[in-house]
């Protein structure tokens, strides 16, 4: 199996940060690749941007971001036929129901909240590793 890249979509520093050191923490040394919001993410996962990222990957995903947030990220990843079967994780501070039904309606595969207790989030992050280790992910 290729190795899986991680395509991480935050604005904040402070969060790319701790999820960097958390990956780190655990030894999880797969290539990290950001995008500061929706839009950069798009033009990284179609080719169009400076960097691409190279499948397979993981998209780790904020919701609340400037210029294009993670729930429209969401909706126009799945209306793209050559994206719409990307695998995400929302990784978000927002507990609010409504964003974690709208998020599953675009079938993430998972909704994590960033600012639980630290262990909560490590083990967050050991059972995406597991998770990517063990599933078939699509071309």
């Amino acid at each position: 199996m290729s190795e899986i890249s991680i395509l991480l979509v935050e604005d904040d520093e402070v969060d790319v940060k701790a999820v960097k050191r958390a990956l780190r923490d655990l030894k999880i040394a797969n290539p990290v690749w950001r995008a500061s919001d929706g839009i950069e993410a798009l033009e990284m996962l179609r080719g169009e941007g400076r960097e691409s990222v190279p499948r397979p990957y993981l998209i780790l995903l904020d919701l609340n971001m400037p210029r294009m947030g993670g729930l429209e990220f969401l909706a126009e990843l799945r209306r793209d036929t050559q994206l719409q079967r990307s695998i995400v994780f929302v990784m978000t501070t927002s507990a609010d129901e409504e964003d974690r039904f709208r998020a599953y309606d675009q079938h993430v595969a998972g909704y994590v909240l960033k600012h639980s207790a630290a262990r909560s989030f490590l083990d967050a992050l050991t059972m995406l590793e597991h998770y990517w280790r063990v599933v078939e992910f699509p071309d």
